[in-house]
């Protein structure tokens, strides 16, 4: 199952459909979909939950706190829409775009994906540009 909240001024399009896309990448790599959250929150939300849980004060598009167990993907995803907003205008991609990498990627660490390495980051970007073209196919 999948919960869409909102700890600001944002509404997802279609949450069904990015519901069924999320669980569509999940099943393609072998994995069974648990209870995923999605927050979508500003800056400060995540600000504070950067420093209170991982006591990094900084700012962040992402931070997902993995609950999977074997192969059933769980967890609580928050995202900053300014975040998404700004990043979106860095890469020179649409919101929508950078929007839907960001919520894939949280699920991709679930799935034992990283991205320190220069090699794990070019894997997760392969995997997120996989699933972004199939969520374009439907």
């Amino acid at each position: 199952m999948i919960d869409f909240n909102y700890e600001t001024n944002f509404q997802l399009e279609s949450e069904q459909k990015t519901s069924n896309w999320i669980q569509s990448c999940i099943e393609e790599e072998g994995f069974e979909l648990g209870e995923i959250n999605y927050i979508f929150c500003d800056d400060s939300y995540l600000h504070k939950i950067n420093i209170e849980f991982l006591q990094h004060d900084t700012f962040t598009d992402i931070i997902s706190f993995d609950y999977t167990l074997g192969k059933l993907v769980g967890g609580d995803i928050f995202i900053s829409i300014e975040r998404v907003k700004e990043n979106a205008e860095q890469f020179n991609v649409s919101f929508e775009n950078e929007l839907h990498r960001v919520i894939i990627h949280g699920v991709l660490h679930y799935m034992k994906y990283k991205d320190k390495t220069e090699e794990e980051k070019q894997i997760m970007r392969d995997k997120e540009n996989n699933c972004l073209k199939n969520l374009n196919n439907n």
